[in-house]
């Protein structure tokens, strides 16, 4: 098990792993000279290593920060190491393609990657609003007649990667608009270059993070069409809780690796109630400078405090949650007849996160 002193303070090298994301179709040779100093790490770490994908530098993925930087990973016996994804799709592609252990995306990422023939399997819940459903335009637009997502018609949305999460939110709200083919949906990359095509305006709104939605405000030029906070917009386009980002695996690494996969999620778990007991502030201290570059300090809090309203108290994904994740996708993302390949009994498995919470 690593030293207190790597728990408490990852070294500059897991940082810049982190920040500097992935590069290329395969990894491997750019995250070759990070992964040689951690050899020594690696060898007290009982379970091993573990390289964890995230899909963006975002405070709605804190959970696996925190998990990070308090030592919850490594306490639990695994040597994780967290990375910069960029974006849902390459996580789950570097995840089917074997050069990440875990990652946290959309939850629809699994999905689709089953139906594609790469078994995945959600392990562990973040939140109980997809988070990045909310839809941001600008004020000049907003004043000028762009009040709601029915008034989008013959516009343009920007996303990040086509199939995407934020791309099945833009076609998800548009359809319950009735406006699915009256729109332009364009991909732009992360979740940066989609604010600045926003505010530039290349596009003439764009899903977003809440985080997103706070640094347009407080540049003073967004203005939210659609927000997930709002509870009656929420129930009356959702109809309750559904899990927007989640942890997953490959079911290969639950067969072959399964102490492995407990000890993450047991760490996630640990950074869940670590959250729920915390302030806004207090996290955003503990993570802010290794994992949120970029971000104000106080726009990092201001979405924290939101996400705190959102994210999940007990990590569980529910057979309700899940099918109405899957009124989202249907007919959208997978058909009625890839549906039938992906039941909640597949592609669900909460065993992990029970015996975390001591529930098993």
């Amino acid at each position: 098990m690593p030293s207190p002193r790597h728990a408490r303070n990852p070294s500059s090298r897991s940082r810049r792993r982190f920040l500097g994301g992935i590069a290329g179709a395969s990894i491997a040779p750019a995250l070759s000279p990070f992964l040689m100093p951690g050899t020594a790490l690696a060898q007290s770490a009982k379970l091993g290593t573990a390289d964890y994908g995230v899909a963006s530098i975002d405070p709605l993925y804190a959970m696996a920060y925190v998990a990070a930087k308090k030592g919850y990973f490594a306490q639990a016996g695994l040597d994780v190491r967290p990375l910069n994804a960029q974006s849902g799709p390459r996580a789950k592609q570097m995840l089917a393609a074997g050069q990440l252990f875990a990652a946290t995306s959309g939850v629809n990422d699994p999905v689709s990657l089953t139906i594609a023939g790469k078994q995945a399997v959600l392990v562990a819940g973040f939140d109980n609003r997809i988070a990045f459903a909310n839809i941001l335009t600008t004020k000049k637009l907003h004043e000028g007649g762009l009040k709601d997502i029915r008034s989008l018609a013959g516009r343009s949305i920007g996303v990040t990667q086509p199939q995407s999460a934020t791309w099945l939110m833009a076609m998800y709200l548009a359809d319950r608009a009735g406006i699915k083919d009256k729109v332009q949906v364009r991909a732009l990359g992360d979740f940066s270059t989609m604010l600045g095509a926003v505010k530039s305006g290349s596009v003439d709104c764009c899903t977003a993070t809440y985080s997103m939605l706070n640094k347009a405000k407080e540049e003073g030029w967004g203005v939210p069409l659609f927000d997930v906070t709002d509870d009656a917009s929420w129930n009356s386009t959702f109809g309750g809780d559904v899990p927007g980002v989640g942890l997953y695996v490959m079911q290969d690494s639950i067969d072959k690796r399964p102490e492995a996969v407990q000890a993450l999620v047991t760490g996630i778990v640990k950074a869940s109630d670590f959250i729920r007991q915390t302030a806004p502030g207090d996290i955003v201290s503990l993570i802010e400078e290794e994992y949120l570059p970029g971000y104000g300090r106080q726009l990092s809090i201001d979405s924290v405090s939101v996400f705190k309203k959102i994210w999940s108290g007990d990590n569980l994904i529910t057979p309700q949650h899940y099918a109405r994740l899957m009124d989202v996708m249907g007919g959208r993302q997978i058909t009625p007849q890839e549906m039938k390949q992906v039941p909640y009994e597949k592609m669900v498995n909460m065993s992990f996160v029970k015996r975390a919470r001591g529930l098993a």
